[in-house]
């Protein structure tokens, strides 16, 4: 009896026997036998399903610890645990998603163990390489990092942060414990095929559905979750998903790793113009190049000539115009009085308590979020990545080389530091090395540098023998707004009749006197620009209200109002257009992507093809920004209706029924921000971003172009060895004698 438990045994591990008794070998793999290894029963399906979760479970675990650099487990634990504190299951969402790349793995292969200790490598090693660059940069890996990796292998030694052997360590400690676990797994598994259908076609079919289906979800999932309304976006909400775009590793903490990475890999940008072509966008460029023509007849200065600064003022707008509010006192005087005297207006914000890198990008690019697909909330985060050419105003300045930005807190918030290199600013000053800002101090205990001390970092940056771009991005009056100033004689109250709540009565009292700071600052800022004998021009802006307003945001008739700030363009006295104040009438109104053709109004400055259309945009829609809705737009924005326009007067329009002006110049800007964005760039080889080149560059150039050895060391032309003056002397004697002759 015990030999024909045995032989029947063998039959079941290796494979059929035909009605003779003879094993059929057709349905075995040679691969399958090990004379060395004695014959064991496979394990059964409950253990393989248990194994299957537990090594899941651990995948997920190993990507959130590199997100985790402090407390991992208490970090992990949290994020299994709220699915019963607050019904948040991101949880089930990035195990169900590695499930199934687990699942095609094992297929692949046809063995478990060693699919398990493959697939166990592959996320170790990832996790090990997303927490170097978490330590190294504070930002996650996202698919652009791919790129890199193929181009530039060879420079990642160089993101391998100090003391990371330990790390080392204990990923080699890990890797030889599943390379145990799972060869002793593999040993004592009777089942050498995972899928054996006892004949190699129909093995051969279930494994092909067993990956092509789960592949083709798991493809369709990855290209929709960063596109609203798609089906894969709506699943990941219903599990909890909450995009935190402001922050790779925040959003990674709350909503997983794996999903953080997906969701920037096939973000939608736009849709194509109908009419996008090579030829159109060569109709565009010279309908343009003719109005820049026409504008640069009447304009005397260059832009170039003078230094220009743009300040973007965290939060910073006016709080005596929120309805509803009264204070005790006017918190920001100064700029009052600087708006009456200069080039000013309101600025309609994209945002409401946050989105300040989506003003940032507007105004360095002069693209309009409005144009982009409503799953693109944030372009820094899923636009810039992807993009081979950036066009941005800094890089007139000397193609960026003389240029530089100032932002007093972290690098990584909204990946500057990797966006800023693409946008080719020489310099970014933040709290984090290799560029650290010089000056940081604090007032009383707000935990943001003043913005006193980011403007005093800049001033001594500012080289007076040559011009520059230079921006600066404060933090003194981020949120939240905790009672952080001692002697804070500011007090805020309700003209509703309905009492402000304590917390929101202490929140604006202490934006408003922080303002005050930011106003008091400011003044002083322009003052000492004003003792610089160079022409400089200051953009100022500030780029969202504070989300402090609980009681007047929930009066939806309050909309527009809470999305208005104050901005205004100044030039010192060493500026041909200091004093210049432009018309209210056209200037009362703008958004971001404006201001650099504003500043060149303001300046009397000669213009580029893409700065005249902005120009003329501006003329016939004064300002313009994706739907806006009265809550704070966090990092995703709602997409549910119209783009909102302003007119002049800062009424609502419908652009439906604008002029055929108008909505030629609303098509253009589709198909040049598309053509940039997402389309092949045709634009670039067109001069359409060029500004008009001066005399003393078009001598440069010339001389440029003379073949090598033909300048002398004072950079003086020579003419068949001769100094270009001596030659011209004697080429005109010789002139004259055969004049004479």
């Amino acid at each position: 009896m015990t030999e024909v438990r045995e032989e029947t045994e063998m039959e079941a591990t290796t494979g059929d026997t035909s009605a003779d008794g003879v094993i059929d070998s057709s349905d075995v793999d040679i691969a399958d036998f090990d004379l060395r290894r004695p014959r064991t029963r496979p394990f059964g399906w409950r253990f393989y399903l248990v194994s299957f979760l537990m090594v899941d479970i651990v995948a997920v675990g190993l990507l959130q610890w590199s997100v985790w650099t402090v407390e991992p487990l208490r970090g992990f634990g949290g994020f299994i645990s709220k699915m019963w504190t607050s019904n948040e299951y991101q949880f089930l969402l990035n195990l169900l998603i590695l499930a199934v790349v687990y699942l095609i793995l094992i297929v692949l292969v046809n063995r478990f163990w060693i699919a398990s200790v493959v697939f166990l490598s592959i996320v170790g090693f990832c996790a090990v390489a997303d927490r170097f660059k978490v330590m190294v940069r504070y930002e996650t890996i996202k698919p652009s990092d791919l790129g890199f990796l193929k181009s530039d292998a060879g420079s990642m030694l160089g993101f391998i942060p100090t003391g990371s052997s330990r790390v080392f360590m204990d990923a080699a400690i890990f890797f030889l414990a599943m390379i145990v676990i799972g060869y002793s797994l593999h040993q004592r598994d009777g089942r050498r095929g995972f899928i054996d259908l006892h004949g190699r076609a129909k093995t051969a079919v279930a494994r092909v559905v067993l990956i092509v289906c789960p592949g083709l979800f798991l493809g369709l999932f990855t290209a929709g979750l960063a596109n609203t309304g798609s089906w894969s976006y709506n699943f990941a909400q219903t599990l909890g998903d909450s995009p935190k775009l402001w922050d790779s590793v925040i959003d990674a903490q709350a909503n997983g790793t794996l999903i953080g990475f997906q969701r920037f890999v096939n973000p939608k940008v736009m849709d194509e113009p109908a009419n996008y072509s090579e030829k159109t966008m060569a109709q565009v460029a010279k309908r343009y190049t003719q109005a820049a023509n026409e504008i640069n007849q009447t304009r005397e200065s260059n832009l170039e000539d003078s230094t220009v600064i743009m300040v973007l003022s965290e939060s910073f707008s006016d709080p005596t115009r929120v309805p509803g509010l009264a204070l005790n006192k006017d918190p920001m005087p100064n700029v009052r009085a600087i708006k009456s005297q200069t080039t000013s207006g309101l600025m309609l914000s994209a945002g409401y308590g946050g989105g300040t890198a989506n003003m940032e990008f507007m105004a360095l690019t002069g693209l309009s979020m409005a144009n982009f697909d409503a799953s693109l909330s944030s372009p820094y985060q899923q636009l810039i990545p992807k993009l081979g050419w950036t066009p941005t105003f800094n890089q007139l300045w000397n193609d960026g080389k003389d240029s530089e930005a100032f932002h007093p807190y972290e690098s990584s918030m909204y990946s500057r530091s990797s966006n800023y290199k693409k946008f080719k600013f020489r310099h970014f000053w933040t709290l984090n090395e290799p560029d650290v800002i010089a000056h940081q101090s604090k007032i009383d205990s707000s935990p943001y540098v003043k913005d006193s001390d980011a403007y005093q970092s800049l001033l001594e940056k500012i080289d007076t023998s040559k011009s520059q771009f230079l921006s600066v991005l404060t933090m003194q009056n981020h949120m939240s707004y905790d009672n952080w100033y001692s002697n804070n004689e500011f007090q805020a109250t309700s003209t509703t009749g309905d009492p402000l709540g304590l917390d929101e009565t202490t929140q604006i009292q202490t934006y408003a006197k922080g303002v005050e700071y930011t106003d008091e600052a400011t003044k002083a800022f322009l003052d000492q620009l004003d003792n610089i004998d160079k022409p400089i021009t200051v953009i100022f802006y500030g780029d969202h209200l504070p989300g402090a307003y609980a009681s007047a945001s929930e009066n939806t008739d309050n909309s527009v109002a809470l999305h208005e700030t104050d901005y205004f363009i100044w030039s010192n006295k060493a500026s041909g257009s200091h004093g210049t104040k432009l018309p209210d009438s056209t200037t009362a109104y703008t958004s971001p992507n404006y201001f650099m053709a504003q500043a060149a109004e303001h300046m009397n400055a000669k213009v580029s093809p893409y700065l005249a259309f902005l120009t003329q945009l501006h003329d016939k829609v004064p300002a313009m920004e994706p739907p806006v809705v009265n809550k704070i737009q966090s990092w995703s924005r709602i997409p549910d209706g119209q783009a909102l326009y302003l007119d002049k007067d800062g009424n609502r329009v419908d652009i439906t029924q604008a002029d055929k002006a108008t909505r030629q110049l609303l098509e253009d800007y589709r198909l040049i921000q598309y053509d940039i964005t997402a389309g092949k760039g045709y634009l670039k080889d067109l001069d359409f971003m060029s500004l008009p080149k001066t005399e003393a560059l078009e001598d440069a150039e010339e001389a440029a172009k003379l073949p090598v050895g033909t300048k002398n060391a004072g950079e003086v032309p020579m003419v068949n060895g001769k100094l270009a003056a001596a030659a011209a002397s004697q080429q005109e004697g010789q002139n004259t004698q055969n004049s004479a002759q």
